[in-house]
């Protein structure tokens, strides 16, 4: 039995911390060691707004709950990531002058000194390769086709600063996007599909009262390789029963948009 750190859960989403400890425990007969470092995290991104520096932040304290988590459970050798090509690609110049994207955590947002040697299988294969192997492995088809969620979670997904409220509303409204989007049998059909909450509040009306709440953008994209991709055209009828949802369920947002952006010039993520 091996060991595997699962660490920090408030910028993952709902029930995700339980599905992860419940995959490598009961699926793969690995032995976990949960670690809940959320309030540590959310001390260490109180007010920063700058995307880069929010991921630089996660990467570094990554690193730092794995440390202390190994120290108390025993050595460590290894830091395995599933680090794909693209990630590479966004984060570091490699092969010419290429810009820096963004640095995902697992790449140029890990701390330059670690005493762990990384192992990155994956690194140079893309997305659609990667679930060709899983397949071949014989992984069961809901984890091969589990849509990218990045690596910083939530936090990349908050404009803005970050806090417990945001992330909780957020949390409501990407739930209920993805279980609209599973009920229309549109998951496995796209490469990406969640929930953005935006640093803007507007005016809204609730009943006789007026409100002045969060704003909510739908984000839904197919692609190949996570390189280039175009924005889904959702039907009509899931983007209004979405929205009716979202500001009638999640109390603090009152407005619902659609981000009809493609990649480039826009990235998949906002942040």
């Amino acid at each position: 039995m091996r060991e595997f750190a699962c660490c920090e859960y408030l910028t993952l989403r709902i029930e995700e911390a339980q599905q992860v400890r419940k995959r490598f425990a009961e699926r793969l007969h690995l032995k976990v060691v949960f670690v809940d470092a959320s309030r540590r995290f959310l001390r260490k991104l109180e007010g920063v707004a700058d995307p880069e520096r929010k991921r630089k932040i996660i990467g570094r304290e990554f690193i730092d709950v794995f440390r202390a988590s190994m120290r108390q459970t025993g050595k460590a050798d290894f830091l395995a990531q599933g680090t794909l090509y693209p990630d590479v690609i966004e984060s570091v110049s490699v092969r010419g002058p290429s810009a820096v994207i963004k640095s995902h955590h697992n790449v140029g947002g890990l701390p330059k000194s670690m005493k762990f040697k990384l192992v990155e299988p994956l690194r140079f294969m893309f997305k659609d390769e990667v679930r060709k192997a899983g397949l071949e492995l014989g992984l069961d088809e809901e984890f091969v086709y589990r849509q990218p969620f990045p690596g910083p979670g939530l936090a990349v997904r908050c404009l803005g600063p970050v806090t417990q409220e945001k992330l909780a509303l957020l949390r409501e409204a990407d739930a209920i996007f993805i279980e609209e989007i599973k009920a229309a049998s549109l998951y496995r059909k796209m490469w990406q599909s969640f929930a953005v909450l935006l640093p803007v509040r507007s005016v809204g009306v609730m009943g006789d009262d007026r409100t002045y709440q969060y704003t909510i953008a739908l984000r839904a994209v197919e692609s190949l390789d996570g390189m280039t991709a175009d924005w889904v055209r959702l039907p009509y009828d899931l983007v209004g029963r979405v929205s009716s949802r979202i500001v009638n369920e999640v109390r603090g947002v009152n407005r619902v948009v659609l981000d009809v952006s493609s990649k480039p010039p826009s990235t998949i993520e906002w942040e």
